[in-house]
């Protein structure tokens, strides 16, 4: 593409769905910018994801010492540096963080350190005053913890992800305010550390958006593991106290109860980074923050696309990098499909045990009319799951009654985050359960139990 531009796309933000695009309207022949105020990666690879998942990572190693001891093996915690495992997460985000960098050198793609804001369609300026010209841009500036009032964040008592991530030791007591995969993953971690956690969430079940049964047997193992979960339950108010906080929390009942504790986690979602971008400027209008966009992500003006966090999609990275590519294809005059399909996005939850999912819930189902036919199979049937005492979770498929095809598939259990992706695939690939069904799985393996699950719908199941 020739447009006497500087750029052919101009990105703004290096997260998951902007250096993707960047990388890949590289690959279409498009000369691609990103311009970054912080580290290459963004939230997810800097204070997100990555960190996150090491720090389970090593909360499933702390808390595996059990099982030696089971067998006879004496484990000495005595010497526990949690600020050993704050380090670990760090030296994960900044490899990646430099891994970023190197693609986009690797593909001839510029990094501009710097603050951008749209001047006008096709024209973006630096905070230094340097302006550059690109014949499309991409907003891809994500989002940043959400606060809610009276619960402010200082990162001292009241904690963003952020700064939970950030802690280099660890309080006694925690209270976790939302029981989204957010405030899940970080009531695994902290528990498995120790900390004394008390997960509260405001809708009937932690995990509000996933299959109630699959999210019941979560707060089970939640619960065994001693960590005390309150569904149904607000918080009114917080005051802090010399010690650390009191909160005042309402139950289903209208009862209200005091809980002190160390720190408060504040994790109730995520609020786009719109601000100070010059939209108004240039004509478009944020809805409740979010950027509007169209089957291509491209906004209300020509040559200008939003993807990821800043608009109401699913707030997820893999989302972000779908999206970032379908964009800048569409910019390059490739005929990409429409946006992402919601109901073929798979959501997963990195806690013991993991859950994941996608598509239909039976409660989305029954809502809206929809025939199915669900089939379930328990981790207590596979042999692998005995073997490795891995037996709490299960596998769930949802078809429709009529024409057979997948509509949602749930899993929660070991590794439950990667046994998801066989039935997406099947989704995608329109086969249907008893194509599952005939596919042989290698035994013992816990993908046995997505075999089982299918054979369910068919009314089949050997192992149970």
């Amino acid at each position: 593409m020739d447009s006497g531009h500087d750029y052919d796309v101009l990105v703004i933000g290096s997260g998951p769905g902007g250096y993707v695009a960047a990388i890949r309207a590289a690959q279409l022949g498009l000369k691609a910018g990103v311009v970054e105020k912080d580290k290459p990666g963004g939230v997810c690879l800097n204070i997100g994801c990555i960190p996150s998942k090491a720090l389970i990572h090593h909360a499933g190693v702390f808390r595996s010492a059990a099982s030696l001891e089971a067998v006879g093996v004496k484990v000495d915690r005595a010497g526990f540096d949690y600020s050993k495992v704050f380090e670990k997460s760090r030296e994960a985000a900044d490899r990646l963080s430099k891994g970023v960098s190197f693609l986009l050198k690797k593909n001839k793609i510029e990094l501009i350190e710097g603050t951008a804001r749209i001047k006008a369609a096709g024209e973006v300026v630096l905070d230094g005053g340097k302006t550059f010209g690109s014949a499309n841009i991409l907003i891809a500036t994500g989002s940043r913890p959400r606060s809610i009032p009276g619960f402010e964040f200082d990162e001292e008592r009241v904690l963003s992800s952020t700064g939970a991530l950030m802690l280099k030791s660890l309080p006694k007591r925690i209270v976790i305010l939302g029981g989204g995969a957010i405030g899940v993953e970080f009531a695994y971690v902290m528990n498995a550390f120790g900390v004394e956690v008390h997960l509260v969430e405001m809708l009937d079940q932690i995990l509000p958006l996933e299959d109630q049964e699959t999210a019941k047997i979560l707060a089970r193992a939640f619960k065994k593991q001693g960590i005390q979960v309150s569904a149904a339950t607000k918080a009114l108010s917080m005051k802090k106290t010399t010690e650390g906080v009191e909160i005042t929390l309402q139950g289903k009942d209208g009862r209200e109860t005091t809980v002190a504790a160390d720190k408060v986690l504040v994790a109730v979602g995520r609020a786009p980074n719109s601000e100070d971008l010059g939209l108004e400027g240039v004509g478009i209008q944020t809805e409740k923050g979010f950027i509007p966009v169209g089957d291509y992500y491209q906004t209300a003006v020509p040559g200008i696309y939003a993807v990821g966090d800043v608009i109401a999609s699913p707030l997820l990275a893999h989302v972000a990098s779908g999206e970032g590519e379908i964009a800048v294809e569409h910019m390059a005059g490739e005929s990409p499909p429409t946006r992402i399909d919601p109901l073929s996005i798979p959501n997963a939850v990195y806690s013991e045990p993991q859950l994941a999912s996608f598509g239909y819930t039976e409660a989305r189902a029954k809502e809206e009319g929809m025939g199915y036919k669900a089939g379930s199979f328990p981790y207590r049937g596979a042999g692998k799951a005995v073997a490795v005492e891995a037996v709490d979770g299960m596998v769930k498929i949802l078809v429709d009654s009529e024409t057979g095809e997948l509509i949602g598939a749930h899993a929660v259990g070991a590794e439950a985050t990667e046994l998801i992706h066989e039935l997406l695939l099947a989704r995608t690939g329109e086969l249907l359960a008893e194509d599952i069904a005939k596919t042989l799985h290698a035994h013992p393996t816990l993908s046995e139990t997505v075999r089982e699950a299918a054979l369910a719908v068919l009314d089949r199941t050997i192992n149970v």
